[in-house]
């Protein structure tokens, strides 16, 4: 603690040890909390990465806590600092929007509209007629980047609000699939560089 010469040994003891050991905690499991999403998702470099540094942070911060066991503010740091970096690691995990998505849509009318303005966004689906207990229905399986998963639910809920549809998370996935980023930027070109039909 060379650091910290001068300073009040009170001060030191109830104050900046619990606050260092509350943002140790905070960096260490907000990273433990996005290694266990890498790992779900079968990467095999960051998740490694995340863990070794997320294991050192968490012996500096528990060498801490060992070395103040009379101090009960450092307790309440560590048990505060686990509970923010939870909830941090799981908000930066929905802003990466990491992986890709299967969904399932299930209506009743006629799916052919949604269809075409899903392929016109550029997302490949397969449809299949199917029986419900109450008739025949429309079936659709699509799989979509997380990222992307907002604006396809809109879609679906625009054509038809009582439209049902599950989505699950999907590890990997085979073949090609068109970038949507391209077909976003040949939208715009096209808006403003309309194709003319020859004579």
């Amino acid at each position: 603690m060379d650091y910290f010469k001068g300073i009040d040994p009170e001060i030191m003891n109830w104050v900046i040890i619990p606050i260092l050991i509350f943002l140790a905690r905070i960096v260490d499991v907000t990273l433990g909390t996005l290694r266990i999403v890498f790992i779900s998702k079968g990467d095999k470099l960051i998740a490694p990465l995340l863990g070794f540094v997320e294991v050192l942070i968490w012996l500096v911060a528990i060498t801490q806590v060992m070395q103040n066991l009379s101090n009960f503010v450092s307790y309440f740091a560590w048990a505060a600092g686990f509970a923010t970096g939870n909830f941090l690691g799981l908000r930066i995990e929905q802003k990466l929007a990491l992986g890709q998505m299967v969904v399932r849509v299930i209506t009743v009318e006629s799916a052919e509209d949604l269809i075409e303005r899903l392929a016109g966004r550029g997302y490949r689906l397969t449809s299949v007629d199917a029986k419900g207990t109450r008739g025949k229905v429309n079936l659709l399986f699509m799989i979509v980047k997380r990222k992307k998963l907002k604006e396809v639910i809109g879609i679906i809920r625009d054509y038809n609000p009582n439209a049902f549809y599950s989505i699950e998370d999907v590890r990997s996935v085979s073949g090609v699939e068109i970038p949507e980023e391209e077909v976003e930027r040949k939208i715009t070109f096209r808006k403003f560089f309309p194709l003319r039909k020859g004579k």
